[in-house]
């Protein structure tokens, strides 16, 4: 057997190479890369969630076009994902990072957040991506696109809620100093 463009070839099929799955699996990989991104050689899935940032922005504030892109990235992704974990010959290659892209719009997800906020989300899902809290650890061991996919929307399910809380905390705490400044002539 020998490797054509990331196509396993029997050796003993005359057969020419179907120019069809090339452009099938360079499509995935335009995809799955998110348009080459995935190849930076260092951190590609903070440059990933990097995409996902001004995939947030590009989308404008409507949840309704904001779940559809979220929607179509996991099915895009599942399939992509499958053709790359098939290609580079592992599961879940670090230049798949439209696992990324999806998890940062997952997090900011009816989030009412300017930039601040946004870059706070990017934070958090990058530390819920890394540490891949229960139970987004054993989404990653699903067969194919879907491992690929499933463990990075889950730990920006968890991102989404640290945000939540934060934005929580923030308003809590500026109406607090507003109440102890009125109370206290002290404080100025």
């Amino acid at each position: 057997m020998t490797r054509d463009a990331g196509l396993v070839i029997r050796s003993d099929d005359e057969r020419p190479p179907n120019p069809a799955s090339r452009t099938t699996t360079a499509i995935a990989l335009a995809v799955a890369t998110a348009g080459g991104v995935g190849y930076v050689p260092v951190a590609p899935g903070t440059f990933g969630s990097a995409v996902g940032l001004l995939a947030w922005w590009l989308l404008g504030p409507s949840a309704v076009v904001q779940g559809i892109g979220i929607i179509t990235l996991f099915a895009a992704g599942v399939w992509s994902g499958g053709v790359c974990e098939g290609h580079f010959c592992r599961t879940d290659p670090g230049q798949v990072v439209i696992d990324e892209v999806m998890g940062m719009l997952i997090t900011l997800f009816l989030n009412p957040v300017g930039w601040l906020g946004a870059l706070a989300a990017f934070l958090l899902f990058r530390i819920a991506d890394v540490i891949k809290p229960f139970p987004a650890d054993r989404l990653e061991s699903l067969h194919g696109g879907v491992g690929v996919m499933a463990d990075d929307g889950m730990a920006a399910v968890y991102a989404n809620l640290a945000l939540r809380v934060c934005i929580w905390l923030s308003g809590h705490l500026a109406i607090w100093s507003l109440i102890v400044r009125s109370t206290n002539p002290m404080i100025k």
